[in-house]
């Protein structure tokens, strides 16, 4: 295929940004006939926020940590204070402070010494993802001469006594690829380079124990791993590796006292959990046996117990389990729901903090006794004006063309008939072995109250049912993916929840490429769709090792320089199965900046159907030019973008 759009690339011609621009205005014109339903969904997600709000303080040390909003401002405010009723009472760092004068901020590292007298922050202010790394004193709160630049988004860890910061740098392919030691009050041309990961395949993570005792450093590929070690309390020692790498052996390492903890998929494809002396790491003892289907996706270890997390029938869950390998699961709703940990630095303690949300129910942060089971709420996120009992959700297995059954949630307001009639937005991701638990949204209730369906599609790609899960939705099964999601949308239609007319999907990034995959399998399904950063034009991008992240990412998609991989990701790529027919309404986002998904992917394919398309449904085309892959990054502007996509929509499927 003749690629007609290929100098959209090009970010430096001025005939580019003149493309773009164009597109903007396009945009700006058919939301500005729209204006009156953009402000009053806005209106509507503002109302049910409470703007001037504070966080549950968390203790670490003496300190009690705190992070608040106020209204009016669009980033958070971080403070401390000695006690929880005084959380609030020194400031360490307003991020509304820190953004005056750029048009996109975003904070990375924030990170207190052991001793708790500094704090290590950067910040990145295009959306490109290159941190500004600075050290404050938290005495004086003014920031040291010391300023690191270009550092990544990948973790950093201080030394036991203060004295050296770690951190990551990318490479050339926006990589996570390189490990370096600063000591405090000196440049960043004397930081010591301490690791350096070679292979394109692999990326470098760094963090500090949470029993402050070891430093860790992970490099992964997308099908292995490897760990290595420094002593915190001897941070200018050589980093020892706890076990070579393996072809298709994952592990993750952490410590618990007198041991580490080793998570581990080696003959175990859902993941073990072993235990290893602090003097051979690399010896593993079995602590928690593997059960094929129960995904064990992280494990955090506290002086006398661990945190599990796991996902078992599309459910995420919590598992406590104590030192003798004995654990308990805890309790929650069958309701389709989330859970995860809340903010826990604590080393000892004999209880933990973990947070729930449903798509019907607001985040709440919980504490759970370790010895008696018995847990208590500490906060529900304020939903002001809104009726939380007006609401439902629940769970549905849709058949896929080859029978697997394909879990999705949906919510709907209880006056809303399950009849056939209702319009209906599927969401859905499906890659990365990603899995995505509900999540509570006010934009949402939007929909909801003006008679929508919900829906959150739970398609093979990701890790909800285990990692066969994964492995069904990855390379050259990859189509299942959107098989499962269009098959979720006709089971929708035959069990008569939604309306067959009124179908729109939305998605982003590689859920991008799930939206433009769906729409080009299945162009008489959907009406309208929601494309946010959208990976859409896979192989011209996976076929250059050049672009950053490609050699990465084979691993996930395949290498379409040679066969069978060209052939199939030619047979689901958007832009290259973009052709002469109808198009849904078509809502797509990008940003200039963005250094995951090029700005040029979105750009392309919309200009692409604009040439190629039989209809005149809209089409449009909103491209940030000062921020990344994540949009805006200010409260009010984010909420304004989801006031735009619902008024889109609602326009779109009137």
């Amino acid at each position: 295929m003749v690629d007609d759009w290929f100098w959209l690339r090009d970010r430096e011609d001025s005939d580019t940004i003149a493309y773009l621009n164009a597109e903007n205005a396009h945009c700006d014109r058919w939301f500005g006939e729209r204006a009156e339903l953009v402000e009053q969904v806005f209106g509507e997600i503002k109302s049910r926020i409470q703007e001037t709000d504070q966080s549950v303080p968390t203790r670490k040390g003496e300190w009690w940590y705190s992070t608040r909003t106020e209204e009016g401002r669009q980033y958070p405010i971080h403070c401390r204070g000695g006690s929880r009723d005084t959380a609030t009472a020194n400031l360490l760092l307003d991020e509304n402070t820190e953004a005056e004068g750029h048009e996109y901020f975003a904070l990375g590292a924030f990170d207190v010494s052991p001793a708790g007298d500094r704090l290590a922050w950067s910040s990145d202010v295009d959306g490109g993802e290159h941190y500004t790394m600075r050290i404050r004193d938290l005495a004086t709160g003014h920031d040291l001469d010391d300023t690191i630049a270009d550092t990544s988004w990948a973790g950093t860890a201080w030394s036991a006594d203060g004295r050296h910061l770690f951190y990551v740098t990318y490479d050339d392919q926006e990589r996570p690829s390189t490990v370096w030691r600063h000591e405090i009050g000196t440049l960043q041309s004397a930081d010591v380079e301490i690791f350096r990961e070679n292979d394109e395949r692999f990326h470098v993570g760094i963090d500090l124990t949470r029993s402050d005792r070891w430093i860790i450093i992970d490099s992964d590929s997308k099908t292995s791993s490897e760990t290595w070690l420094i002593p915190a309390d001897d941070a200018t020692t050589q980093p020892r590796c706890v076990r070579p790498r393996a072809d298709d052996v994952e592990y993750h390492l952490d410590h618990w006292g007198d041991r580490f903890v080793v998570l581990t998929n080696e003959n175990a494809i859902d993941f073990a959990v072993m235990t290893a002396p602090e003097q051979d790491p690399g010896t593993w003892t079995i602590l928690i046996a593997h059960e094929e289907g129960n995904r064990i996706t992280r494990v955090d270890p506290f002086e006398g117990h661990l945190i599990m997390h796991e996902w078992n029938e599309a459910q995420p869950r919590l598992r406590v389990v104590h030192r003798d390998g004995t654990s308990r699961v805890l309790d929650l709703d069958t309701e389709p729901h989330d859970v995860e940990l809340d903010a826990n630095p604590e080393w000892e303690t004999t209880s933990v903090r973990y947070s729930t949300a449903s798509l019907t129910s607001p985040n709440s942060i919980w504490e759970h006794d370790i010895a008696t089971g018995e847990r208590h709420l500490l906060k529900r996120a304020p939903t002001p004006n809104v009726d939380l009992a007006s609401y439902r959700s629940s769970r549905h297995w849709a058949p896929a063309p080859d029978g697997t059954l394909v879990p999705y949630d949906v919510a709907h307001h209880v006056d809303t008939p399950l009849d056939g009639t209702a319009p209906c937005l599927v969401y859905a991701y499906g890659s990365y072995e990603a899995s995505m638990p509900p999540w509570f949204s006010v934009a949402r209730l939007s929909a909801l109250d003006r008679g929508w369906i919900w829906v959150l599609a739970h398609p093979r790609g990701g890790g909800e049912m285990g990692r066969r899960w994964y492995l069904d939705g990855k390379l050259l099964a990859k189509r299942n993916t959107f098989d499962d999601t269009n098959a979720v949308a006709d089971h929708l239609v035959s069990t008569r929840i939604a309306d067959p007319a009124r179908l729109a999907v939305r998605g982003g990034s590689a859920g991008g490429l799930l939206v433009g995959a769906c729409i080009s399998l299945r162009p008489d399904r959907w009406t309208a769709a929601v494309a946010e950063v959208p990976f859409v034009d896979v192989v011209t991008t996976m076929s250059d090792p050049s672009l950053p992240l490609t050699v990465t990412e084979w691993e996930e998609w395949g290498d379409p320089r040679s066969e069978p991989w060209a052939s199939y990701m030619l047979s689901y790529s958007p832009y290259d199965n973009t052709t002469a027919r109808d198009y849904p309404a078509l809502y797509v986002t990008g940003g200039l900046n963005d250094p995951r998904v090029a700005f040029h992917e979105p750009a392309k394919w919309v200009a692409r159907i604009r040439h190629l398309r039989t209809n005149r449904q809209p089409l449009l085309l909103r491209m940030e030019m000062g921020a990344g892959h994540g949009g805006a990054s200010g409260r009010y502007d984010q909420w304004r973008d989801e006031a735009r996509v619902y008024a889109f929509l609602f326009s779109a499927l009137t």
